[in-house]
């Protein structure tokens, strides 16, 4: 007796001849196809073969021939004691599209128009990239700034010169070494946030017109920065499990006069990808002599380990090093800094005359905060109160999903190993921006993927925050109303 398949909803009853398939080849070609659009990830597990045989309602024998299959053609690699995962050498489906010409950014107008727009009641916030603040050192960081406040009207008025509070950057030199960054305060430059860090940084290193390459998809606020500069872009596509796409990167350089790059190598936003050590040795090396910028904002997140940051492996002094503490305390703050290296000098020029001085009150507050030793116990914290949500998230809203027959095996979201943000990849024809804003009429505010590239390429696509989530039954019955949104804009032939 043949055996039917059950492939997407739809009854396959395969005729033992051979002119048509063999059961397994429906199967093969079922786990192809979301590996090419990205339903499976770069390095992702894939479901168990009792998993498969019951959602394609196969045989194992089935399943298990398919995936025999598949590991012969390099598609995907068995792992011990963990079942099969999606090769690495499996490039994102972007990657086979031909990389558009460098051109200039613009975004400026959409993303004011999505985050100038008012939320009513928001029962769900996971569209902005703040962290969470509800931890007790919070309290204590800004039970420390009134203290401050109290003592600065007491001394007279002055200006705070680069590089910045004398404190405040030996402070901040612990925390580049735990980071993996080794430096003396000589070399650092406090600044007004990381995004201060990245737009000194690209104005030091480029002239109008010049050619900035970044990954893609990339964070909305760097490509704002490019467009205000008046740069022209080369998005490179990036995975969002293992990051950029090294051959594309490769064809880039040879095609076309990079005056700089800059890339968001660890928990990256928006899709929270973490570039594996040997990815960044080689992307180091086929990149040899250009100017980088490594934004590190999400580097102090890691749950577990992590590869040491681009600026750590440099051995040419050429990677500009760029943080903040806005994800690991609070982005109110706007304390971030740069190691620039060789680049020090004319960044600090640009820092004095863009600022004349830097905010005394906050600078001397944090310092004293950051040296009563409760930011690593404060790290501690956030780390695992993040890597538990992420788990606790991740369950409750793709069991959200899947209860929806069409988006079922044709979706994909990411599992960050550090940070709070993860990147919801859907059917193709799925309109991104539709489901914002209806979602924004259900207070639930999320950032549609057509923020994050200077063309519709990820329109198909949403930013999620989890920083924010809560065992509670707001969240429950938020994230199953946001599915049924989502089920609703996708199209059942995708």
């Amino acid at each position: 007796m043949n055996e039917e398949l059950n492939i997407d909803g739809k009854s396959i009853a395969p005729r033992a001849n051979n002119q048509l398939k063999k059961k397994y080849q429906y199967v093969y070609q079922w786990i192809e196809e979301r590996i090419d659009k990205q339903s499976f990830q770069p390095g992702e597990r894939l479901p168990s073969i009792r998993e498969l045989s019951q959602q394609l309602s196969v045989s194992k024998n089935t399943v298990i021939r398919a995936y025999q299959q598949l590991e012969a053609n390099q598609k995907i690699s068995a792992s011990a004691r963990s079942g099969y995962r999606v090769s690495h050498n499996n490039p994102p489906h972007s990657a086979s599209k031909p990389i558009p010409e460098p051109g200039f950014v613009d975004l400026m107008a959409l993303s004011k128009t999505i985050m100038g727009l008012p939320v009513s009641r928001e029962i769900l916030p996971m569209g902005s990239a703040h962290p969470d603040t509800d931890f007790p050192a919070i309290n204590s960081l800004y039970a420390e700034i009134g203290r401050h406040s109290r003592y600065q009207s007491h001394i007279p008025s002055h200006y705070q010169l680069p590089p910045g509070n004398d404190k405040l950057l030996q402070q901040l030199v612990g925390i580049n070494r735990e980071l993996g960054v080794t430096i003396s305060k000589q070399s650092l430059l406090v600044t007004h946030g990381a995004q201060q860090a990245i737009s000194l940084s690209l104005q030091a290193i480029t002239n109008d017109g010049d050619i900035v390459l970044v990954e893609s998809a990339s964070y909305f606020g760097n490509l704002m920065l490019l467009e205000s500069l008046n740069l022209k872009v080369i998005e490179i596509p990036a995975s969002p499990v293992s990051g950029i796409h090294l051959d594309a990167l490769e064809q880039a350089l040879q095609r076309w006069p990079v005056k700089a790059i800059l890339i968001n190598p660890s928990f990256n936003n928006p899709t929270g990808y973490v570039m594996s050590t040997a990815d960044r040795l080689r992307f180091l090396a086929m990149t040899r002599g250009i100017p980088i910028i490594e934004d590190d904002v999400f580097g102090g997140l890691a749950y577990q380990q992590r590869p040491l940051p681009l600026k750590t492996l440099d051995q040419e002094d050429r990677v500009i090093y760029c943080n903040s503490l806005s994800k690991t305390l609070d982005s109110r703050l706007r304390i971030g800094w740069v190691v620039a290296g060789k680049y020090q000098s004319v960044i600090e020029k640009r820092l004095l005359t863009d600022n004349m001085g830097s905010p005394n009150l906050i600078h001397s507050a944090v310092a004293q905060f950051l040296e009563s030793g409760k930011y690593r116990q404060h790290l501690g914290k956030i780390r695992r109160s993040y890597a538990k949500k992420q788990k606790l998230f991740h369950k409750l809203f793709t069991q959200a999903l899947d209860h929806h027959p069409q988006l079922k095996g044709h979706y994909h979201l990411t599992q960050p190993s550090g940070g709070f943000l993860c990147w919801l990849t859907l059917p193709e024809h799925t309109d991104g921006q539709a489901i914002y804003q209806q979602a924004l009429e259900h207070g639930i505010s999320v950032l549609p993927g057509s923020m994050f590239s200077t063309n519709q390429r990820y329109a198909h696509c949403l930013r999620l925050s989890f920083a924010n989530y809560r065992e509670s039954k707001d969240w429950q019955r938020g994230l199953t109303q946001f599915a049924a949104i989502i089920a609703s804009h996708a199209s059942p032939s995708s």
